[in-house]
């Protein structure tokens, strides 16, 4: 009964996302994506060849798996790759990556989709990252005996599987052949509930963001705007965040600001730009000259964030004021001191670094105004504590990939 109800929620699910579909951008690219998905595979996948098959669920899930991958490249170049995505956001970005032999949609978590996919893909290995429970996929990975992991896992005690009514969901985590989690509590509410094969070995994106910083390219636009300044590095903003930015930015006239919203839409765009009070550039419009001119950098394209904190002196990481903030890791690898608002709790390398203070949480113009004039003070105590902790963390916690990797492929 159980499996039916999953199964009838699932073809809900998809048909609601279907009806959004006609007026929401996002549901559109979800619906589309998954149409002949299952024909694309199957036109793809060379039968001749070991799968490993890797599923994360959006952008930030495939930065935690993309080490995983490219250790694998390396180190087990006889095994090609299907890399699936559950959600638009992560797919679109990352459709073409050529780490992977086949990208695409995860279709929809129905018995008849994960077994047609599972038939066609045949994978020698599973592997999901973090949050990635579908029920009917795991459960048919574990029928045919395909070892199947999920890494970088978290484990809260609101979770279903730990619920009086999860029974039936905590079968599910029994399907896996090994866990590997990013903390000591997710270890032992593991345990608390019968699941022994289980290891500690931390968060995979330490070690992306090490790579990441070491790969890290020469922005010339950005080097001419930063030059000789104070320099504010804001990314993955939202509106709430921007109102507190922009107010210190307009009063602050010895400071510069560079600001990569989350959304690079025009009415977005328009809305910073209202709030902006001092000469400003978009980064793909603009050129060295123009840019050292400028006080405000608004980065209005994708892919260069994790590159752009280093020019800063400190970061502010958006979507503290909403439902989380964005990585963290991609501007502390930089030995940088971060701010962002107050909803960080989920996020355990956030509240590591609080706790380090290495990062600081506000609540509001007044308290983000009074660690900013700290920070951005000639000699201040705060910014170089802060930096050595940043610094210590990402290094402390590096090295997760290759005790996935050796556990896997033993």
């Amino acid at each position: 009964m159980v499996k039916l109800l999953y199964n009838l929620g699932m073809l809900i699910y998809h048909f609601g996302v279907w009806v959004a579909s006609f007026w929401n951008e996002k549901a559109s690219k979800f619906c589309k994506g998954r149409q002949g998905v299952l024909e694309y595979i199957a036109e793809k996948v060379d039968k001749n060849s070991k799968y490993v098959w890797v599923h994360a669920a959006s952008l930030g899930e495939f930065e935690q798996g993309r080490p995983i991958i490219e250790k694998l490249r390396q180190m087990k170049p006889e095994y090609k790759i299907v890399l699936t995505f559950f959600s638009p956001s992560g797919y679109e970005v990352r459709k073409n990556y050529e780490g992977a032999d086949v990208v695409c949609y995860l279709p929809i978590d129905t018995s008849w989709s994960a077994n047609r996919f599972l038939d066609v893909v045949n994978p020698t290995y599973a592997i999901f990252i973090k949050y990635e429970f579908w029920m009917n996929y795991i459960v048919g990975l574990k029928r045919r005996k395909i070892p199947t992991y999920i890494v970088s896992a978290i484990f809260r005690p609101n979770q279903v599987f730990f619920k009086w009514y999860g029974s039936w969901y905590r079968k599910v985590l029994h399907c896996f052949t090994h866990l590997f989690v990013q903390n000591q509590v997710s270890l032992d509410l593991l345990s608390s509930i019968g699941v022994k094969n289980v290891s500690l070995t931390g968060d995979t994106r330490f070690d992306r963001v090490a790579d990441i910083a070491a790969k890290s390219k020469e922005l010339p636009i950005v080097s001419a705007f930063a030059q000789g300044s104070k320099v504010i590095v804001a990314g993955s903003s939202w509106p709430k965040d921007e109102d507190i930015l922009c107010d210190y930015f307009n009063r602050h006239p010895g400071v510069k600001l560079i600001l990569a919203p989350h959304e690079i839409h025009q009415s977005h765009l328009d809305d910073i730009l209202s709030k902006l009070k001092r000469p400003y550039v978009f980064y793909n419009q603009t050129n060295e000259a123009e840019a050292a001119k400028a006080d405000c950098l608004i980065i209005n394209c994708f892919g260069l964030l994790s590159s752009v904190y280093r020019y800063g002196d400190f970061a502010y990481i958006g979507g503290g004021f909403g439902v989380g903030i964005h990585n963290t890791l991609e501007a502390a690898v930089y030995g940088m001191p971060i701010l962002f608002g107050p909803n960080f709790g989920r996020f355990q390398e956030a509240v590591d670094m609080v706790n380090r203070r290495a990062a600081f949480p506000v609540h509001n113009l007044s308290e983000f105004e009074a660690l900013a004039d700290d920070l951005l003070t000639d000699g201040s105590e705060t910014l170089r504590s802060a930096s050595a902790n940043a610094s210590d963390y990402v290094r402390e916690n590096r090295g997760a990939t290759g005790k996935i990797i050796d556990e896997i492929f033993q």
